[in-house]
């Protein structure tokens, strides 16, 4: 693997998110953001094919309700823009936020046998939707599964309602 400092290059080390097209959630939203952007800067695998660069920072933004995924390079120098649409995963978001709402029932009064079916279902859903994400942007980013499960939860807590 290509090192700089020690570090492997093919890596986010940055995640943002462009204040103007994605607004400030509430004090639960905001917590969920800033917890699923330090779990991605704190493992991932990212790349950009026939590109010598990294590592990386990602801006994320919305454009024509459309998920935009801005690509820099560490001096925050614009590398490439990737627009993908939420469409596709419409379905995904739906199931998941309602097993979540489930599951987060269940801890209060389900058995464990009940709370574990649940887990796994949303659990299930959840790769399902990293999985799409890795489908849409093949070709585009290279990425590993558990990144792109990283990916996903940040995807899913700029569309969580709180």
């Amino acid at each position: 693997m290509d090192q700089l400092d020690g570090l492997p290059r093919n890596r986010l080390i940055n995640v943002t998110f462009d204040e103007e097209s994605i607004e400030r959630g509430n004090a639960d939203q905001e917590h969920e953001r800033a917890i699923a952007v330090y779990d991605l800067i704190e493992e991932n695998e990212f790349s950009l094919p026939d590109h010598e660069g990294g590592p990386y920072c990602l801006r994320i933004g919305m454009h024509d309700s459309k998920l935009a995924l801005h690509v820099l390079d560490e001096a925050g120098a614009p590398i490439v823009v990737h627009i993908l649409s939420m469409t596709p995963f419409r379905r995904i978001f739906k199931d998941y936020f309602l097993m979540c709402e489930s599951y987060y029932a269940a801890i209060r009064t389900a058995s464990p046998s009940q709370i574990e079916a649940l887990d796994m279902g949303r659990r299930g859903l959840h790769n399902d939707g990293a999985q799409l994400l890795g489908e849409r942007l093949r070709g585009k980013i290279d990425f590993d599964f558990d990144t792109a499960r990283r990916l996903f939860t940040l995807v899913t807590a700029l569309h969580w309602k709180g």
